[in-house]
């Protein structure tokens, strides 16, 4: 019966709110940089290490038809992607400021 509660908001695994009151309390910042020959990167800072980064980079990934990577806390996407990137964290739930 304990594994169905969650161990910090006390709530049922079905109704736990943790995830999200994470995701809000995170502010993201998207900016894009031009690197070596002129190519430019998406790069979205700010997450919390509570957040799955790796998951979160992937459906970004897959939004943009693009490649890219995690460094730290950080995404780097290939090519400028700030509104499409910025459209679809808001979705998840993230408050999101572009640079």
């Amino acid at each position: 019966m304990s594994g169905d509660i969650c161990p910090v908001c006390g709530l049922p695994k079905e109704l736990c709110v943790c995830d999200k009151l994470a995701r809000e309390g995170q502010e993201i910042k998207i900016t894009s940089e031009k690197r070596r020959y002129g190519k430019i990167v998406t790069v979205i800072s700010g997450f919390d290490s509570s957040v799955d980064i790796k998951g979160i980079a992937s459906d970004l990934k897959k939004l943009c038809a693009t490649g890219g990577t995690t460094k730290k806390n950080t995404i780097e996407l290939q090519g400028d992607h700030k509104e499409k990137v910025k459209k679809k964290l808001e979705e998840m739930g993230f408050k999101v400021e572009i640079e």
